[in-house]
């Protein structure tokens, strides 16, 4: 919401720098994106009137001028603007002026005539092209017939007037209105507001029954209110409207069509003005769309309606999307001459759903989203028919057409000790009873309670908190006390969960990985994919586009993305981690659970070479590594690795299920293929581990154990196996069958080919055996060790080597 300091001056005696005002504003209301002013570094701009114009003899568009600024003598002006002409109030930059963008205009020669200056648009001297009117898009602004020449042009096109932009949150829509703004500021600055009412001159010779019947669905919209407006002449704007316009951003289109711009602005009350003459038939009724009707909106797009779409309909049909946008077939045009103007409020949460799917985010929208001042619906109808009355030399049929609601303050009970207990303030009686005085409450006190009663244009004030936020608000927030918390202190310290947490990125980051964040929304697809238990999606009803409609289940699609977006910027060496949250929903219910997860996603390089080493590409066995280190440093015992084929998404022979004893935690391996080969990536190799497992099944502090001191004593066995039988289930059986005094089994050689059989390959393991109490003795590990291969011969088929 852009606000002029000037226009607010209309209704509120403020002379207060607009720096200072827009930090008070920030501080104390909403925040605010900054303060500017058109004229700010132009120089030497003026009103010029062209007395003579002529043709360049040397070119066909180029004219040469004879103008008029205030001077004792006409300056000569080469302009190729093509609606340039004799007798008109132009902008005129003298030599050595700056217009927009610091650019100094010289004293030259174009074509072998002198030019002395130049002739301006709007856009040369810093207007927006949004805001220029059409029939000014692609020439020169042509000024009021009242303009003298030689005066500067600055308050003319009010670019004299300081603009402070305001950033206005979704509870403060009061202040999408420059009435809801003076009432803040006289509330901070304890000033009186001055508000002009309509004087409405009716033609009571003629009657809106005439001309209209209304019929409105009470839960659409239960105030709908139309005004008739006949022998109206649509035709350009006066300088005073346009200016108020487009310095609020807004372009000038005609009297009729900116009064009611000029009416969203003033009152926050959005309005819509419909040629009367082409309503078929003399009613208008507010309903839902029916299945099969479309609209051609004012933007000139063929519309599809939705069922829930809100529309004004005439005998033939919809004529515009209720509170959003006008249809084409009814717009006003320059052959208009009676106006149907409406003002009502809409169910704001359809208006926002036919927002969202039509992509018509327009300002009426906006406000009819957030809600509008429901006090001064007839107020602003009233004050529009009577400027467009005024400007466009019309007159107002008697009567409004349509029902309007009945609103009651709010009234909200609350005592002097909750608002001081709440704010750790002392305020007395006099100066809580002042604060709500100057917000404009209507308040009685007795004994320190409140009974304050709010008006309609605060509708965002319900409840006793929302009252303290107000107090707190113009007493000052820099004005409240800093405290200490009371009683005893206990020290910070990170709960068990926490501290995994923490712990978990500190070691993968310590492995080489970067942290990667994304987004916790993302497509049904990639939602259901990678995930390590069966759940339902939970889906978004309004998503705000087709790639976020569903939480996500899993981590890696995420990082997925990442890896692709970097190896399309030529990055082919990745290695991201992400430590968050999925979603998993059970049947029957609406809420997901959240569930903590670790995930990390790799490809090409894990080392590079140097002088020393040799480089080291990232694959299965390295991913599996960094998976062990990370369980080994958290304290995790008993992992097991499994060769899995379960997971659609990954490479069904180079992944493998991660478990602790028999409860699933994980898993670890390469993408598949076809998944590569959609993200556009090369082979990669992801983990990704239930953390929230981790932690309930480890929850208690690893406890240094000493080194023994007594001497270890170790084994070497080499055997023949299937090639079918894999590592870890020879390794978890030996340790499940060895006694005490086995503390490591550690696999140093794999080979295959030469004197072994092509069905079978070799495994070689060193054992080792050690005990804390205690020397070993060999008979004892060898009574061990052969008791264990004799088992292993018989289980697994194994050949001795």
């Amino acid at each position: 919401m852009k606000v002029s300091t000037k226009w607010l001056k209309d209704y509120i005696d403020l002379d207060i720098n607009p720096e200072e005002l827009a930090e008070k504003i920030e501080r104390t209301a909403v925040e605010v994106d900054g303060v500017s002013r058109l004229d700010k570094n132009l120089k030497k701009i003026v009103v010029g009137a062209t007395v003579e114009v002529r043709k360049h003899p040397e070119s066909d568009h180029l004219n040469i001028c004879q103008v008029d600024v205030g001077a004792a003598e006409l300056l000569q002006i080469v302009c190729g603007a093509p609606n340039i002409a004799a007798g008109k109030k132009v902008i005129v930059a003298l030599p050595n002026s700056r217009i927009a963008g610091n650019v100094k205009i010289k004293k030259s020669k174009m074509r072998g005539e002198v030019s002395e200056g130049m002739i301006c648009s709007l856009q040369e001297i810093g207007f927006s092209e949004s805001v220029v009117p059409k029939a000014y898009a692609a020439g020169i602004y042509l000024l009021p017939d009242d303009a003298k020449p030689g005066e500067p042009v600055y308050s003319y096109l009010g670019m004299d007037e300081d603009i402070i932009d305001l950033d206005v949150t979704p509870n403060r829509a009061d202040m999408l209105s420059m009435r809801g703004t003076a009432h803040e500021l006289a509330a901070i600055y304890d000033q009186k507001v001055i508000l002009k009412k309509p004087a409405l001159q009716e033609d009571l010779t003629d009657k809106i029954s005439n001309y209209i019947q209304v019929t409105a669905d009470k839960e659409l919209s239960p105030t709908y209110l139309l005004r008739i407006i006949k022998d109206v002449q649509v035709e350009e704007s006066p300088m005073w409207l346009q200016r108020r316009l487009w310095n609020a951003g807004i372009r000038p289109m005609n009297n009729v069509v900116d009064v009611t711009n000029y009416i969203l602005l003033d009152y926050g009350q959005p309005l819509h003005s419909f040629d009367y003459q082409k309503i078929a038939g003399k009613g208008i009724e507010v309903r839902l769309a029916k299945s099969g009707e479309t609209l051609r909106t004012l933007d000139e797009e063929e519309r599809k309606l939705l069922p829930n779409d809100i529309v004004i309909a005439d005998d033939n049909g919809p004529i515009a999307l209720a509170g959003t946008m006008g249809g084409l077939n009814s717009g006003i045009s320059a052959e208009t001459q009676v106006i149907a103007l409406e003002a009502a409020v809409f169910n704001s949460s359809a208006i926002r759903k036919t927002a969202r799917k039509h992509n018509l985010h327009s300002e009426a929208a906006m406000r009819f989203e957030r809600g509008i001042n429901r006090g001064t619906v007839a107020e602003a109808l009233d004050m529009a028919a009577q400027l467009i009355a005024e400007l466009g030399n019309g007159k107002i049929v008697a009567g409004v057409a349509g029902t309007q609601d009945s609103i009651q303050p709010v009234i909200i009970n609350i005592s002097t000790k909750k608002i001081n207990d709440v704010l750790g303030t002392e305020l007395q009686i006099a100066e809580i009873k002042d604060i709500f005085e100057r917000l404009g409450f209507t308040i009685e006190e007795e004994n320190g309670n409140f009974t304050v009663s709010v008006p309609v244009r605060r509708w965002d004030i319900s409840i006793p908190a929302d009252l303290i936020e107000e107090v707190a608000r113009i007493y000052g927030y820099d004005n409240l006390p800093a405290t200490l918390p009371s009683g005893e202190l206990t020290p910070g310290k990170y709960t068990y969960k926490q501290q995994v947490i923490r712990d978990t990125r500190s070691i993968l980051e310590e492995s080489g990985l970067m942290q990667a964040i994304s987004y916790g929304l993302t497509s049904d697809k990639k939602a259901q994919r990678f995930m390590m238990e069966d759940a339902q999606s939970t889906r978004l009803n309004f998503p705000m586009s087709s790639d976020r409609t569903t939480v996500r289940m899993n981590l890696i699609s995420g990082l997925l993305d990442d890896v692709a977006y970097n190896n399309a910027r030529k990055v082919s060496d990745v290695m991201l981690y992400e430590q968050g949250r999925v979603f998993y929903r059970d049947v029957d219910n609406d809420r997901p659970r959240e569930v903590e997860h670790v995930a990390a996603a790799m490809t090409g390089l894990y080392s590079a070479q140097s002088w020393h080493d040799e480089k080291k590409q990232i694959d299965f066995y390295v991913t599996k590594g960094i998976v062990e280190h990370l369980l080994t440093v958290l304290g995790v015992t008993d992992v097991n690795y499994r060769a899995s084929q379960e997971h659609e998404e990954m490479h069904p022979g180079r992944t493998a299920d991660i478990f602790i004893g028999n409860l699933f935690i994980g898993f670890v391996g390469e993408v598949h293929p076809n998944i590569s080969k959609e993200y556009g990536i090369g082979r990669t190799y992801v983990f990704e581990l239930d953390l929230q497992k981790i932690i309930d099944f480890n929850n208690e502090l690893i406890v240094y154990q000493p080194v023994s001191k007594y001497p270890v004593i170790t084994r070497d066995v080499a055997m023949a196996v299937g090639k079918e039988i894999a590592n870890a289930d020879i390794v978890n059986f030996i340790k499940k069958q060895s006694g005490k005094i086995l503390s490591n089994v550690q696999l140093f050689d794999v080979y295959e080919g030469g004197k072994i059989s092509t069905e079978q390959k070799s495994l070689a393991y060193e054992l080792t055996y050690s005990d804390s109490s205690k020397t070993l003795e060999d008979d004892d590990v060898t009574a061990d060790f052969e008791k264990v291969m004799s088992k292993l011969q018989a289980k697994f088929n194994v050949e001795i080597r």
